[in-house]
């Protein structure tokens, strides 16, 4: 590569040429998508200050420091002519977007005064005035933003709401600004900020060979900090395995997708819940980028895989989209189940949902099923809530649930089955009511109350109130009963039922914060300290079933509250159903026993892929490349290799033997390899040929 030090002028003035943006970058952000709302507004003040420094140095006549603006990283472009040049930006595009952007703003400012410097503007640094269709712009973005940075150059028009048309406008307000300043002394010249910008913020333009790796560059420059997210390095991953299809593919899959789910975090959440639904239970969201990447190294990575890959990956999208925004929901069931567990904001949960969603959608479920999967979901979630089952390990438990999901059963029961194992600890009906009797659930319902709220209003449900309340107008809050602050009244009652060796206090404080004694309402503060009678006259006008029930009793004691505790316990059981009666270990889902089997039964000389292995057992390549990845004791793995008969990258056997240990062993065993380290088609086993060795039906890759 070749660095220089250079400025706009030099860089885009006078000649036909284009910068292109290529479909691997993200879209005009300046800053990280995960940002608050508005941040990008700063950077941009950043800069315009930047331009007004220099602008003011070249009114006064000041030498000065120019500004280091950064960096330009190109490279050829395939497109690339000698008398129209094409340049790939690898680094760089939001400095160039933002230029330009700059420079159209003030193009349209002085147009009404002087069309002679417009015009100049336009073709020095903005258009290429003879070439037509995607060539007519000196910059094209990517395509996401194509058509509002298109706007802003053909005609100034940015009415949207994308971060293009914001930028231009930024820069159209801030030069109506500096021309009608409140005193006249601060006046700035439009031809003196143009100077600024092309010929006194100083760039280094690093120029790439053609047989550079581009993509490995952008990589590298952007891998070293929170610049890029593992979604946005993914992307780049992605369509540099495309290069026949990138463009097709994108419009049909990668931006439709991107709008949909405009939030980088939300994209990156697919990504990693198509990793565990496609098997990967263990991988963590920060290694989203290098997992995928190494099945994608383990599969052969071919433009048929990644089309594939992008297409489910759009297809699964839309399932996100319901459970993040359950009001597209069209099953009102169902929608009422997803409102439900969005309350519990547990990203954990959503490969189950994503789950359930995926076979609804494949015909193996129908939406009465997804309802009744989701319920045993909500109950292992209120349960272990309840209970006081510690969180630590939620995220382990759901994500693995995919992976373990029972060869052989409904679905519905095979979800069931997999929550009930026993290392998961899903409180069966005994634990649950003896939990809701003693348990202080007040002070371990978690999520600052909005979760011990959640349950109390589906057991008010449960009442089936022939006119329910509304809760999403209702204001109400919790409220103990029996006060937390015991007057001499109270204490006077619990006495008559302390058990032996226990004072009025110690009971007070043994059932003070038990379901039992907890309530909703909207009149916490009327209902305080007093005394049951007059919180009895309050909770008898109450809208709320149980309100009403509470009322109805002729004391508040020790009794009564443990029989509330008890109806709320058969309201319990009956609104969040108990885990299976077996329990036990489950088994994993996919048939890894017959996939041994058939590695065992291989004999020398003899490959296969992990797509023929997949096809055995109905299971896809990368989860059998995981599989053989992470499961020590695998009869010989080595005989695995990617579709294109290489030794997949990262091979290694559980005693840490590694890709060189195995391309020696199948030359010993008989297997003949091209000089490029690719394998005799010849000695290559189907899918169909291993279902004959175990004689068994089988598939064809």
């Amino acid at each position: 590569m070749k660095a220089s030090e250079t400025i706009l002028a030099n860089l885009m003035q006078g000649r036909a040429q284009q910068f292109q943006i290529p479909l691997y970058q993200r879209t005009y952000t300046w800053q990280d998508r995960q940002k608050p709302r508005g941040e990008e507004r700063n950077h941009l003040l950043q800069i315009w200050a930047d331009i007004l420094e220099q602008a003011r140095m070249l009114k006064e006549g000041r030498e000065g420091t120019a500004h280091f603006l950064g960096s330009i990283v190109l490279a050829p472009s395939p497109d690339h002519e000698a008398t129209f040049p094409r340049h790939i930006v690898v680094d760089g595009q939001q400095r160039l977007t933002t230029l330009s952007l700059a420079l159209a703003a003030i193009r349209d400012h002085v147009e009404a005064r002087d069309a002679d410097a417009a015009e100049r503007i336009n073709e020095d640094y903005l258009i290429n005035k003879r070439e037509k269709g995607d060539d007519f712009f000196r910059l094209l973005p990517t395509q996401a933003d194509r058509a509002a940075y298109a706007a802003c150059i053909r005609s100034g028009h940015s009415a949207g709401d994308d971060r293009v048309s914001r930028a231009y406008r930024f820069f159209r307000g801030r030069l109506e600004a500096v021309e009608a300043p409140a005193d006249p002394a601060d006046r700035q010249e439009i031809a003196l900020i143009e100077q600024a910008i092309t010929t006194r913020l100083n760039l280094v333009s690093v120029t790439a060979d053609p047989e550079d790796n581009v993509h490995r560059i952008f990589e590298s420059l952007n891998n070293t900090g929170e610049r890029l997210s593992q979604a946005d390095l993914l992307r780049n991953d992605l369509f540099m395995r495309l290069p026949g299809r990138a463009d097709r593919v994108y419009e049909a899959y990668w931006l439709p997708m991107q709008e949909l789910l405009p939030e980088t975090s939300d994209l990156e959440h697919l990504m990693w819940l198509q990793l565990v639904l496609d098997g990967d239970d263990g991988v963590r969201r920060q290694d989203l980028y290098t997992a995928q990447r190494e099945r994608f190294n383990r599969g052969g990575g071919g433009e048929d895989e990644i089309e594939t890959y992008l297409r489910e990956l759009h297809r699964r999208a839309f399932h996100l989209k319901a459970v993040l925004e359950p009001d597209r929901e069209p099953d009102s069931g169902v929608r009422a189940c997803l409102k439900r567990l969005e309350e519990w904001d547990t990203r954990p949960a959503h490969c189950v949902v994503m789950l359930l969603l995926d076979l609804r959608e494949k015909g193996e479920l129908d939406s009465h099923g997804v309802v009744q999967g989701l319920s045993y979901l909500e109950s292992f979630l209120v349960r272990r809530l309840i209970c006081g089952v510690r969180t630590s390990n939620l995220g382990r438990i759901l994500q693995s649930v995919p992976v373990k999901m029972p060869v052989g059963v409904a679905p519905v029961e095979g979800l069931r089955r997999v929550l009930s194992s026993d290392q998961r600890l899903w409180p069966d009906d005994d634990q649950l009511r003896d939990h809701i009797r003693h348990t202080p659930f007040y002070v371990k319902g978690g999520h600052g109350g909005s979760l011990r709220q959640f349950v109390l209003r589906r057991l008010e449900e449960a009442h089936g109130h022939p006119e329910p309340v509304d809760f999403t107008k209702a204001a109400l809050t919790m409220e103990h009963v029996m006060p937390q602050t015991a007057g001499a009244e109270w204490l006077e009652v619990l006495a008559e039922e302390c058990e032996a060796d226990e004072t009025s206090g110690e009971l007070h404080a043994r059932l003070l914060h038990t379901l039992g004694n907890l309530t909703l309402t909207a009149v916490n503060s009327t209902l305080s300290n007093h005394p049951f009678e007059r919180k009895q006259e309050l909770l008898r006008a109450s809208g709320l079933e149980m309100n009403r029930r509470i009322a109805a009793a002729d004391r508040w004691g020790a009794a009564e509250i443990l029989a509330r505790a008890d109806e709320l316990a058969l309201l319990a059981v009956k609104v969040w159903p108990g885990p299976a009666e077996s329990g036990g270990r489950v088994q994993r889902g996919r048939d890894w026993g017959q996939l041994h089997q058939a590695l065992a039964v291989m004999k020398e000389g003899t490959w296969t892929t992990y797509g023929a292995l997949a096809a055995l057992i109905g299971s896809s390549a990368q989860a059998v490349g995981t599989h053989l990845l992470n499961t020590p004791g695998v009869p010989n793995p080595h005989r695995v290799l990617t579709v294109e008969g290489r030794v997949a990258d990262g091979f290694r056997w559980a005693d840490g033997r590694t890709t060189e240990d195995a391309l020696e062993l199948l030359r010993a065993e008989g297997v003949a390899f091209s000089f490029t380290g690719v394998a005799d088609p010849g000695q290559r086993l189907s899918a169909a040929d291993l279902a004959r060795l175990l004689d068994v039906d089988g598939t064809e890759d």
